[in-house]
């Protein structure tokens, strides 16, 4: 069964490529999203297996987000991304999903 990511970023090109970056192995089903407001929907209307939040979110609004989102699943992983190449990707994800277990 796929893993489901959401991806939350600023940037719309950065988030146009982590679309296709989570979207490129089959075992993952990416959503990737610039607003809040598109990230809370996704969450009340997907199961999601975890969060990266990305580039431009300051600390405020990250701290807002992660109140957020796990008010609605407070089983929810979400890790900061940071940015690096598709491994350095691949690493943060696997890891996640293995705290998680």
């Amino acid at each position: 069964m796929p893993v489901t990511i959401l991806y939350i970023g600023r940037d719309a090109d950065i988030t146009a490529v982590m679309n296709r970056l989570l979207n490129a192995r089959v075992e993952w089903i990416g959503i990737c999203v610039c607003s809040d407001e598109e990230a809370i929907s996704i969450c009340l209307e997907k199961q999601l297996d975890l969060v990266l939040l990305g580039n431009g979110i300051n600390q405020e609004a990250e701290q807002k987000l992660r109140e957020k989102l796990l008010a609605l699943r407070p089983e929810l992983k979400i890790v900061q991304h940071y940015g690096g190449g598709s491994g350095l990707l691949y690493g943060e994800i696997m890891s996640a999903l293995r705290e998680q277990n």
